[in-house]
């Protein structure tokens, strides 16, 4: 199952951010192509999102199980871009756009963490998928305690007059790394300040409890 969040392409000169000290002209042609590369990304995104739901299909077609629970998709806003940039501190014009790796985004949630890496596997082994870019969260948790496997790949989207290469990011973790870094980012987000270090210990301890979890549940899955 895919659950997409509705994509507007519009965008107009009066979102352009003022630090883009830029005539309104210029502002028209920078919101033409923002809504141009926003529908290429979101091409890019559903080749993925198909690819991944072929290999689910299959599997469950050969082996009687679907090894992906679900898939979201997301394409970041003009905001999260800009707040990008501002933070990288590139400059802040249309070429700094091309920069951001994870404008579009798949986030696969698979049952367990062996599976996790059969999906990789499975779809970078695709003639058409090139990897970009790999972090592995799982073996190497951030500081926070988040788990999830990171890689850019890149795959070719076809139009009416030209093809092109549009990187795409894919996030796959399990559900339960999925439920702590959903409910970690809600806590952040409503405390609008940095957590407490004790807090920020507990949260930690809930994500490794949460992989000792995912150890065990992956343990009797294999014996049945």
């Amino acid at each position: 199952m895919i659950l997409e969040k509705s994509v507007d392409f519009t965008i107009n000169e009066s979102m352009i951010p003022a630090q883009m000290s830029i005539t309104i002209e210029d502002a028209r042609k920078i919101s033409r192509t923002f809504s141009d590369m926003r529908m290429r990304y979101h091409a890019a995104i559903r080749e993925i999102s198909t690819k991944l739901e072929v290999l689910d299909n299959e599997f469950s077609v050969r082996h009687d199980y679907n090894p992906i629970h679900h898939m979201e998709c997301r394409l970041k806003s003009l905001d999260s871009i800009i707040e990008k940039i501002e933070r990288k501190g590139w400059p802040m014009e249309i070429d700094s756009v091309y920069k951001v790796m994870d404008f579009a985004g798949v986030r696969v949630v698979c049952n367990y963490v062996d599976d996790i890496y059969m999906v990789e596997e499975s779809l970078l082994r695709q003639d058409d998928i090139k990897l970009i870019k790999r972090k592995d969260y799982i073996k190497n948790p951030k500081e926070s305690g988040y788990r999830s496997l990171h890689i850019v790949v890149e795959v070719p989207i076809f139009l009416s007059d030209r093809s092109y290469n549009m990187p795409v990011e894919v996030q796959i973790r399990t559900i339960a790394m999925d439920t702590w870094a959903s409910l970690e980012h809600e806590l952040k987000y409503k405390s609008k300040k940095e957590m407490p270090g004790y807090v920020s210990q507990e949260l930690k301890n809930c994500a490794k409890s949460m992989a000792d979890i995912d150890a065990t549940m992956e343990r009797i899955h294999k014996m049945l």
